[in-house]
């Protein structure tokens, strides 16, 4: 018996006599190109999360709004001249801008995406609460998905 049939099983790189080569190209390119499917799934999800927790943040800065309106109101008989300037709008000021509207009996105040939030947010929109604390929104979804 010969030599030749004395070789074991082994991978085609090593009966060449080259020894353990590398990847191939062709290797390479499919795990960067699973890599670049993976890190574009993350990135959306993650862009996907942060809009909707700026959104309950801003959801929540508007229910603080309608308590210092309430507290407003109960010592003076009148929600007109009530300027909440609140922390929470100052913290989102970068992605939603604020506006109180009161008269007499009445408040509207709205928080209305600005910048990068206003582009990815379309399913809620601007967000609003009232004196009864009916919660409103302006996109596509309903207002429990917004609120």
């Amino acid at each position: 018996m010969g030599s030749n049939t004395m070789l074991k099983a082994t991978s085609p790189r090593r009966r060449r006599g080259t020894g353990m080569a590398g990847f191939t190209l062709i290797e390479l390119m499919v795990v960067v190109l699973i890599v670049a499917v993976l890190a574009t799934v993350a990135f959306s999800a993650y862009t996907n999360n942060v809009t909707a927790t700026r959104r309950k943040a801003a959801a929540a800065c508007l229910i603080e709004h309608g308590q210092f309106m309430e507290r407003w109101y109960t010592t003076r008989l009148s929600y007109q001249n009530a300027n909440p300037a609140l922390g929470c709008a100052t913290d989102l000021n970068q992605f939603y801008t604020f506006t109180p509207a009161s008269t007499a009996t009445t408040y509207t105040i709205t928080a209305t995406p600005i910048n990068a939030q206003a582009t990815r947010d379309t399913k809620c929109g601007t967000l609003g609460i009232n004196q009864t604390g009916t919660k409103t929104k302006t996109g596509t979804g309903t207002v429990a998905d917004c609120w």
